[in-house]
């Protein structure tokens, strides 16, 4: 079961903030607050100017992400605004140096609404020159709640315009998990992607990633479905992004879409299937509802209209097995991405990212991860296909996959040696805290 949080106990872990500057050198004399600033910091300002790639080697931009948010779809909570959002956004950079060793900071955005105002919809030209304006400090951008569909025009245009990584996560973070989760499923069912038949529901930031990421990946039949039904090439009514997807079909509706199908994908809302709508898909469903804080359909219903089938279950939850967890993502995409000084993190990264997550859960689990976990068995199966978020394997296998798909595709600017970093990720992982 689920635990309870009430509200004095998370205002007082609040209390002050969760980040704060960590001095990595030492400040305790005069020669030490002379290397620091005046006059010794003037070497490094000249040396910047001299040659840019200089800042690389002499300022934090190299681990630095800024995780930037305008406050407009906080976490399941709506448009609460850029202030509203800033407990978010530390709650993300906690996440970044506890699992990827990635510095980041808090970069809420305000008066980027149109007309400028805190209130409204977003200005996606405001956003974008906001984080243009602040990127040369930052070795990489983590776009963070933002509302569709301006989120697809800002990350597109500033992952095109900086020659540092993009990344949306309530996009991109999701999607990689999820593509994992399908390849492990696949391999169960004794099936390749392209022999699957994926229905969605949902056709936001989160959907249209996910089906992008899917076909990327080799999956070719995909209906998706919004709030008026199936993704349809006879309608009128999608935006760009949406038609894009849209596919000849009779099916008109959800339910009807899901007739036969292999895998269940929604990140839409609590209960939009019923037990009965289950029963229809294929022999080994895969039902991956991730809607939070309530499912498209609860697992109990699943288990219930499904007793005697064997089939895949998958969440957002953590109280239940395979949880779709985003921070099993985003600290090693940045992690590789960084380490190479990648100029973007492409789809090849990506699915690299989300091969990597899949092998590592067909992998033996280690005794202090399963100890984390005694109600559950940790053994490569339907009821786990994806690994969890404290296997300190992660920062080995998902940075090492990304950083190796980014020299492949030639977006790393560093010269690697791919044994030799490897290694160095492995010491690196035995070091830290």
């Amino acid at each position: 079961m689920s635990k309870t949080y009430d509200r004095e106990s998370v205002m007082e872990f609040h209390r002050g903030g969760k980040v704060s500057v960590n001095l990595p050198k030492p400040l305790k004399t005069k020669d030490d607050l002379c290397l620091a600033y005046t006059p010794g910091v003037a070497h490094a300002v000249k040396a910047i100017a001299e040659r840019p790639d200089a800042v690389y080697d002499c300022t934090a931009k190299p681990n630095l992400v800024a995780v930037v948010s305008d406050g407009t779809a906080i976490l399941g909570l709506g448009d609460l605004g850029a202030a509203a959002s800033i407990p978010v956004m530390e709650g993300k950079a906690v996440l970044f140096k506890a699992f990827g060793d990635v510095d980041a900071w808090p970069v809420p955005l305000d008066h980027c609404r149109q007309g400028g105002e805190s209130t409204g919809k977003t200005d996606p030209a405001r956003v974008i020159a906001a984080v243009k304006a602040l990127a040369p400090q930052y070795g990489g951008i983590n776009l963070e709640d933002i509302a569709a569909p301006a989120c697809f025009e800002i990350e597109d245009r500033l992952d095109a315009e900086l020659d540092i990584p993009v990344f949306h996560d309530d996009q991109w973070g999701t999607a990689v998990i999820s593509l994992s989760g399908v390849m492990n499923y696949a391999r169960l069912a004794g099936k390749s992607l392209g022999e699957l038949k994926v229905v969605m529901n949902g056709a936001g930031a989160a959907g249209i990633r996910i089906c992008e990421m899917c076909k990327a990946a080799g999956v070719k039949d995909v209906v998706m479905c919004d709030s008026k039904g199936t993704i349809r090439t006879d309608r009128t009514d999608l935006n760009p992004y949406k038609a894009r997807h849209a596919v000849a079909t009779s099916a008109k509706t959800l339910k009807e879409a899901l007739v036969g199908a292999d895998v269940f994908i929604g990140v839409s809302a609590a209960n939009v299937l019923s037990g009965d709508d289950v029963k229809t898909m294929g022999e080994f469903p895969a039902i991956f509802a991730m809607a939070n804080p309530d499912p498209e359909i609860s697992p109990d219903v699943v288990r219930e209209a499904l007793a005697g089938r064997r089939y895949v279950m998958v969440t957002g939850r953590s109280d239940y097995p395979n949880q779709i967890n985003n921070v099993l993502g985003f600290p090693y995409l940045f992690r590789g991405a960084l380490d190479v000084r990648a100029t973007t993190i492409n789809k090849e990264m990506k699915v690299a990212a989300a091969e990597a997550l899949a092998a590592l859960a067909r992998e033996e689990t280690p005794a202090d991860v399963a100890a984390l976990y005694p109600d559950e068995n940790l053994v490569f199966g339907d009821s786990y296909i994806i690994p969890k978020p404290f296997d300190r394997r992660l920062f080995e296998t998902v940075s090492f996959a990304v950083a190796r798909a980014a020299v492949e595709t030639g977006v790393a600017r560093a010269k690697v040696d791919l044994d030799a970093y490897r290694a160095d990720l492995a010491r690196r992982n035995r070091e830290r805290v």
